[in-house]
C-alpha cells in the first residue's frame, strides 16, 4: 500500500513537472520566437510532447531541440514544429496530409487544430510506434499508414495543406497534384547542400514558393524496392 502511494506521488509530481515545462517551452520558445497563430500555441500547450520520444530522452523532452526517436530519425525542435504549423494558416475543418510520422508528434499538433490528419511513415517501426502513441493519446483523427510517402495518398486526396517533414531534393508533383486549389505545402527542400524551409502556394494549378529560413532535417527517404 505504500509503495503504491508512492508511486502515485511520484506520477503526479511528474505530471505537474512536464505540465510546467511545457509552459515554459511554450513562453520561451514559441511564443517569445514570433509564433502569434492562437491555434498552434494552443496545440503546443496541450500536446504532451515527452510521450512522443524514448523513455530515455522525456527528461529533455521540452528543451529547444530535435531529440533521436530510433532509426536515425529525430523528433523536430519544438519551434520549428510551431513555425511550419503556423506557416500553413491551417483552418479547423482543413484536411491535412503528412509525409514523415516520424515520432507521431507533428500528427498531434496538426489533430489539434484540423478536422483529420493523414500521416505516411516509411519505417515500419517508427510508423506502428506512432500509431500506437497516438490511439494512446486519444486521436481518433489521425489516420496512419505506413508506406513510401513520395506519392502521397492519392486515395484521400484534395487535401487543403501538406507538410513534408523530411528534406528531398525536390517536391515530387504528385503532391503538388493532390493539392486543393488555394492549398498550401511546406517541406524542407535541399539546395547546393543547404536546406531551406519552403512554402507553396496553389493557385489555378499554378505553384508558387517561398523561401523561409535555413534548417536541417534528416534527409527524405524512399522504398528501395
Amino acid at each position: 500500500m505504500i509503495a503504491l502511494i508512492l508511486l502515485n506521488i511520484l506520477y503526479s509530481y511528474n505530471i505537474q513537472n512536464y505540465t510546467s515545462m511545457r509552459a515554459n517551452m511554450v513562453e520561451n520558445q514559441i511564443i517569445n520566437r514570433g509564433i502569434t497563430h492562437q491555434a498552434t500555441i494552443d496545440a503546443m500547450h496541450k500536446v504532451p510532447r515527452h510521450m512522443y520520444v524514448p523513455d530515455e530522452f522525456q527528461s529533455f523532452a521540452y528543451d529547444d531541440r530535435p531529440l533521436p526517436i530510433g532509426n536515425s530519425q529525430t523528433i523536430s525542435q519544438p519551434y520549428i514544429v510551431a513555425y511550419m504549423t503556423e506557416k500553413l494558416n491551417l483552418k479547423s475543418s482543413d484536411k491535412v496530409l503528412e509525409i514523415g510520422t516520424g515520432s507521431g508528434y507533428q500528427a498531434a499538433i496538426l489533430a489539434e487544430i484540423v478536422k483529420e490528419v493523414y500521416t505516411i511513415e516509411i519505417i515500419k517501426p517508427l510508423g506502428l510506434r506512432a500509431a500506437s502513441t497516438l490511439k494512446d493519446q486519444g486521436y481518433t483523427n489521425v489516420h496512419c499508414r505506413i508506406g513510401d510517402g513520395y506519392h502521397g495518398w492519392k486515395e484521400q486526396a484534395p487535401f487543403d495543406a501538406i507538410i513534408i517533414t523530411a528534406a528531398p531534393p525536390e517536391v515530387p508533383e504528385a503532391l503538388f497534384d493532390q493539392l486543393t486549389d488555394k492549398g498550401q505545402l511546406i517541406a524542407p527542400v535541399e539546395e547546393n547542400g543547404q536546406q531551406f524551409l519552403i512554402l507553396y502556394t496553389k493557385s489555378k494549378n499554378k505553384i508558387k514558393s517561398k523561401r523561409l529560413l535555413a534548417v536541417r532535417f534528416v534527409p527524405f527517404t524512399r522504398d528501395k524496392q
